[in-house]
C-alpha cells in the first residue's frame, strides 16, 4: 500500500453512516465564530452523492424563506458532528437535480420508504 492510501485510510471516519439519496437529514455542523465553537443544524433533502473514499460527499437541499439553498458536505470531515436521518426516501434516480425547478412543497416531494 502506498503512503497516500495509508494516510487516507487513517483519515476515514468509521462511525459515520452515509445517507442515501432521497433521505431527509439533519446535519450537525461545527461552526467556529471567533474563539467559540457551536453546533449548527442544516436540515434538508439529500439530492446527490459523489466521490469515494476520503473524497466522498453528499449534497443537501432545503428551502429557506422561499429560496432554494444547497450545501455540499464532505462525508469524512471533522466539521460534521452528526448526521441524523429523519425520513427515509424511495427514489429511482441517483441525482435529484430535477427538484431545483420545482417551487414550494413540490420541491421537497419524495416518496417515503414504507
Amino acid at each position: 500500500m502506498d503512503i497516500i492510501k495509508k494516510i487516507e485510510q487513517e483519515q476515514l471516519k468509521e462511525d459515520i453512516v452515509a445517507p442515501n439519496v432521497g433521505d431527509t437529514v439533519k446535519v450537525h455542523c461545527r461552526v467556529v465564530e471567533g474563539g467559540k465553537e457551536r453546533i449548527q443544524i442544516f436540515a434538508g433533502l439529500v439530492i446527490a452523492k459523489g466521490g469515494s473514499g476520503i473524497n466522498a460527499a453528499f449534497t443537501v437541499r432545503k428551502i429557506s424563506y422561499g429560496e432554494g439553498v444547497e450545501r455540499v458536505f464532505p462525508l469524512h470531515t471533522p466539521r460534521i458532528a452528526q448526521i441524523e436521518v429523519t425520513n427515509k426516501g424511495k427514489v429511482r434516480r441517483a441525482k435529484l437535480h430535477y427538484l431545483r425547478d420545482r417551487v414550494g412543497k413540490r420541491a421537497l416531494l419524495v416518496k417515503s420508504a414504507d
